[in-house]
C-alpha cells in the first residue's frame, strides 16, 4: 500500500465534506418541501375562505395556524424515523411561537392592520424568516421567500379587490410550487 500524499489526502477530504454537504441540504429540502406543501395547502384554504367568508376568516386562520402545528409535528415525527433529523422540535414550537406573537403584537397593537394589511403582513413577515434561513441552509428558500414577497407586494398595490384570491394563489401556491421544487433538488 502506498502513502497517499498530503495533496491528495486535502483533495479527498474536501470531496468528502463536499458530498456531506450536499447529503444535508437533500435532507433538509426533503423535509422542509413536506412542510411547505402542507402549509401551502392550508394557507392556499385559509385565503379562500377569508376571500369568499371574510368574517369566519379570524377563526380559521388560527385553525389553519393549529392543524399547521400539528402537522408539522406529524412530518417531522415520520422523518426523524427514516433520517434521525428532527425538523421540528419543541424549541421550534417556542421559536414559532414568539415569531408569531411578535407579529401579532407589531400587526394588531402597533400597527392596526385592516383585514387586506394583515393579508399581505404576514407572508411577508414569514417570508423573511425563509430568505434569513436560506443564507444558511440552501438558495432555494431565498428565491421562494423573495419571489413570494415580491409578489405579495405587486397584489396588495395593483390586483384590487381579488387580493385575497391572488394571496391564495401566490402565497399559498408559491409554498406549494417551492416544496415540490425543493423536493427535486
Amino acid at each position: 500500500m502506498t502513502p497517499i500524499d498530503p495533496k491528495e489526502a486535502a483533495s479527498a477530504l474536501s470531496e468528502i465534506k463536499d458530498i456531506a454537504q450536499r447529503v444535508r441540504q437533500s435532507t433538509i429540502y426533503n423535509l422542509a418541501s413536506l412542510s411547505m406543501i402542507m402549509w401551502g395547502v392550508l394557507t392556499t384554504a385559509g385565503y379562500l375562505v377569508t376571500y369568499f367568508s371574510p368574517r369566519h376568516a379570524g377563526y380559521l386562520w388560527v385553525t389553519v395556524d393549529a392543524a399547521g402545528i400539528v402537522g408539522s409535528f406529524v412530518i417531522s415525527a415520520l422523518g426523524y424515523a427514516k433520517t434521525r433529523v428532527r425538523s421540528f422540535d419543541f424549541r421550534t414550537l417556542l421559536a414559532f411561537l414568539l415569531f408569531v406573537a411578535f407579529g401579532l403584537f407589531a400587526s394588531l397593537w402597533l400597527g392596526h392592520f385592516n383585514g387586506r394589511q394583515l393579508s399581505a403582513f404576514w407572508p411577508i413577515y414569514f417570508m423573511l424568516i425563509y430568505t434569513a434561513v436560506g443564507l444558511w441552509v440552501g438558495n432555494a428558500f431565498v428565491v421562494i421567500g423573495l419571489s413570494i414577497t415580491a409578489l405579495t407586494l405587486i397584489g396588495y398595490f395593483y390586483v384590487g379587490a381579488w387580493f385575497d384570491l391572488w394571496m391564495a394563489a401566490v402565497d399559498g401556491g408559491g409554498l406549494i410550487l417551492g416544496g415540490l421544487w425543493m423536493r427535486r433538488s
